[in-house]
């Protein structure tokens, strides 16, 4: 080895070190995050279905089934623990972690340590209430759909396409949105296969055909189980027509978006490299598609939550990181900002990091989650629970008790937007038929409606408010939430 190249090495491996020291710390401090904000939300929906419950028909909500699935696996391995849930975080980390290394193993060894550790300091800098969000989920799939494609362009064999597309169908059962990702990654193997000089017939079929199977299996399941008309109920007349447009944010201005600033120079400087040298490859244009599709995926979802970032961070550390080594070989004038680039999104993620970890809204809501799982432990065999709620910690605390719900639904806000529509009017009527044939025990109001309003909100919705009035009692008003009971006489 040369002195150049011995200077190249050493530079690299200080900067994929700093990220490892990086990554070590935060999981060490990430070793007792509690299960919180939407994770109990989906862990108690698996629940319920592994109790026998029909996704949609029986609890209402806007997920597809793949996140199920995901949950049922999670309770099913390590239960509902604090100590379960980082298990299984972590072990999906590593997952993804691994895929992105294995995505940039051409580009050398920096390439591929320096990719999944960027990924994992990533995703430990986010705190516990972005662990269990579908869209981290959904990256080992994106990530794995264009490997196998980056692959096949390689030219390994068609297997590699079949398995692409069967992690890309997985993907689209926990977001539909993967299948954007999918149809760019189809344009790949027809641009390969045309430039190749072999027909695209063929590849195309089974890369499109594998795509397909899971999302096919999955609709299958649900409709062999009963929820089928519920769920296109669901996506058709609430989905699509209201809650994709509902909390809107006014401004674009995420938590610490400026974090943005050095990757996204980082991945300019990696590709202008890649260009100017001529290493500009396959794999690299299916990571800048992995870019595109990431833009999209949170563009597109139009809420401005930050975890709606997740595929973009992935792909755009696998281009940041692409070209580092050779940037630096080269003693090009890239070389240089490049590595400072990754340099200060590592210290600006270290920062979310320490933010993230003394977050004090994570401790008041695991102890407001606790005050509520005791008031409510009176519970008797066959009571019900029905809480009106989003993430304030409902279910979680139902969760915990084991409790059912009277009616199917698991959120409240439905009931207070659009509410003229008739179909906010169907939802209503449900909700409170359902809660006149089978009264709970209990009614959980909390205070902090989404995306806006406090516990004055019920007001907007005379029926329940007159029902809640004439038949309950306020047992316990408490800051946050307010439990009602059952009057003996209703």
């Amino acid at each position: 080895m040369s002195a150049s190249s011995r200077r190249t090495s050493a530079a690299s491996g200080v900067l994929v070190a700093a990220y490892a020291a990086m990554a070590a710390g935060l999981l060490v401090g990430s070793l007792r995050w509690p299960l919180i904000h939407d994770a109990p939300i989906m862990h108690y929906i698996a629940w319920r279905i592994g109790n026998g419950a029909v996704p949609y028909r029986d609890l209402f909500d806007m997920n597809f089934p793949g996140t199920y699935l995901v949950h049922l696996a999670a309770l099913g391995a390590f239960g509902t623990s604090d100590s379960g849930w980082r298990t299984f975080d972590l072990a999906w980390l590593g997952a993804t972690s691994l895929a992105l290394a294995a995505f940039a193993r051409p580009w050398g060894w920096a390439a591929a340590v320096g990719s999944g550790l960027f990924f994992a300091v990533y995703h430990l800098s986010g705190g516990a209430w972005q662990v269990g969000q579908r869209d981290f989920f959904l990256v080992v799939f994106l990530v794995l759909g264009a490997l196998g494609v980056a692959r096949w362009a390689s030219g390994m064999g068609r297997a590699t396409l079949a398995c692409s597309g069967l992690a890309l169908g997985a993907g689209m059962t926990i977001k539909p949105h993967a299948a954007l990702l999918a149809g760019a990654l189809a344009a790949v193997v027809i641009v390969v296969g045309i430039r190749g000089g072999s027909p695209v017939t063929a590849p195309l079929a089974v890369f499109l055909g594998a795509a397909v199977v899971l999302p096919a299996a999955v609709t299958a399941w649900i409709a062999m189980v009963g929820g089928l008309p519920a769920w296109r109920d669901i996506v058709l007349h609430y989905l699509v027509p209201y809650y994709v447009r509902l909390g809107r944010p006014p401004s674009w201005a995420f938590y610490r978006w400026y974090i943005w600033i050095p990757i996204a120079s980082a991945v300019g400087v990696s590709l202008a490299h890649a260009v100017l040298c001529r290493r500009f490859t396959v794999r690299h244009a299916i990571a800048a598609l992995g870019v595109a599709y990431g833009l999209t995926h949170y563009v597109g979802q139009g809420k401005g939550w930050e975890y709606h970032l997740y595929p973009l961070a992935a792909f755009a550390g696998l281009l940041a990181w692409a070209e580092l080594a050779a940037a630096l070989a080269h003693r090009r004038v890239l070389g240089g900002p490049l590595a400072a680039s990754l340099a200060l999104a590592l210290v600006l993620l270290g920062q979310r990091g320490v933010e993230a970890a003394n977050a004090g809204w994570i401790r008041e809501k695991g102890d407001l989650v606790r005050e509520v799982t005791r008031e409510l432990g009176a519970l008797a065999t066959g009571d019900t629970v029905q809480v009106l709620d989003t993430t304030e910690g409902g279910l979680h605390a139902l969760l915990r008790l084991g409790a059912l719900q009277p009616t199917r639904f698991l959120y409240d806000f439905h009931f207070f937007h659009d509410e003229d529509a008739p179909e906010i009017r169907a939802l209503r009527a449900e909700l409170m038929r359902d809660l006149t044939a089978r009264q709970p025990r209990f009614v959980v109001l909390f205070d902090h409606g989404w995306p806006t309003g406090g516990p004055e909100r019920i007001a907007r919705f005379p029926e329940l408010h007159r029902w809640l009035t004439e038949r309950y009692r306020v047992l316990v008003p408490r800051p946050g939430y307010t439990v009602y009971e059952k009057r003996r006489d209703s």
